[in-house]
């Protein structure tokens, strides 16, 4: 930092932060920055993927991962040993050692989405009528919630517009903060503060949810999702103000994110109750929070391209059949071929 006058961030006991947020900031004015960055993201490919999973490698040919129900407090199913959730996608190079993980000869891969689960959860939940009319209106959520919010006819919504609404709407599920908001859109925080205002103006029911998320929380001592699992929240007891505000935010995603996770595991249950009783050789290979890969022989393709946990034809979990008052079915799941895990499009909106 020193030797080439750059501007310094955070200081640490040693001298100058170089972590990657830090960094990111320098990067387009620095080659050298972007390099060490760069350099990064390589030797973390290296080591985490082209190295470390080799070394996992069963005397089947196959990787096999661990997967894990009670390690989150969110709910979630997580995966060790290797973690299979963590694939790279993003970057290019990572994206090409997805193209590793392919099927067996005479299989393809089956992935099944769900589009926005937390989102029409949180619509579903908080009962608020303008996001449930947007889901029921547009099949671009982002860019009607931007029209809302920006008061700007649907047609006339910028790029930049629709990318600042993505942000908030995903935001809020997060309890977001100003600060927060304002450090992911490269804008001030008066400015995101105003994004978020405008936001509940917009959706005023949202708001009232969170509110009484938070209320509930500290209460009862832990939220609850809408299929009745607790989480505990000691958080909001603490005599520490940063440690409330986390048990805040947790409070406002908690019922959310833990409904989505909810949802999840009750979707592999159907699907694999229906695998079982159609007698199918499709297997079930790996779970990523809102998706299910499924290995699917091509002669039973036909039925693996229908809702493979459909069972009473309500929707994949006891939930949907409620939310298709105002989302339709076809939004709510997407399924994709692949003959490799890299043909899998990254299509999250």
């Amino acid at each position: 930092m020193k030797k080439l006058q750059l501007p310094g961030g955070k200081k640490t006991k040693t001298g100058y932060s170089t972590a990657a947020d830090v960094l990111e900031k320098l990067a387009p004015d620095h080659k050298l920055v972007a390099d060490i960055l760069e350099y990064r993201q390589l030797a973390k490919l290296k080591s985490t993927y082209a190295d470390g999973l080799q070394a996992v490698i069963g005397k089947d040919g196959r990787i096999h991962s661990t997967f894990n129900q009670t390690i989150t407090a969110t709910g979630r199913i997580s995966s060790t040993d290797p973690n299979l959730q963590n694939i790279p996608v993003r970057m290019e190079l990572g994206r090409l050692i997805r193209k590793a993980f392919v099927p067996k000869p005479g299989c393809v891969f089956l992935d099944a989405d769900y589009s926005q689960i937390e989102l029409r959860g949180l619509a579903h939940m908080s009962g608020d009528e303008n996001l449930i009319e947007a889901y029921r209106e547009a099949e671009d959520i982002h860019r009607m919630t931007a029209s809302k919010v920006f008061h700007v006819p649907l047609e006339e919504v910028t790029p930049l517009q629709r990318r600042n609404a993505k942000a908030v709407n995903f935001g809020i599920v997060y309890g977001i903060s100003s600060f927060g908001l304002g450090q992911d859109l490269g804008i001030s925080r008066k400015e995101a503060e105003a994004y978020i205002q405008q936001y509940f103006e917009t959706y005023p029911g949202i708001h009232e949810f969170l509110n009484r998320c938070v209320e509930d929380a500290k209460e009862k001592g832990y939220s609850v999702t809408m299929f009745g699992r607790r989480r505990p929240m000691p958080e909001l007891k603490s005599s520490n103000f940063m440690q409330r505000s986390f048990g805040e935010r947790v409070a406002m995603n908690a019922p959310i994110q833990g409904t989505a996770a909810d949802i999840i595991k009750i979707a592999m249950i159907r699907v694999a109750k229906r695998l079982k009783e159609e007698q199918l050789k499709t297997r079930l290979l790996l779970q990523v929070h809102d998706e299910l890969l499924l290995e699917v022989p091509e002669d039973e393709l036909e039925k693996g391209r229908t809702d493979p946990g459909r069972g009473d034809d309500r929707g994949s979990t006891s939930g949907c059949q409620t939310r298709d008052r105002y989302a339709h079915r076809k939004q709510l799941v997407r399924g994709e071929i692949a003959h490799s895990y890299q043909e899998r499009k990254d299509t999250k909106e």
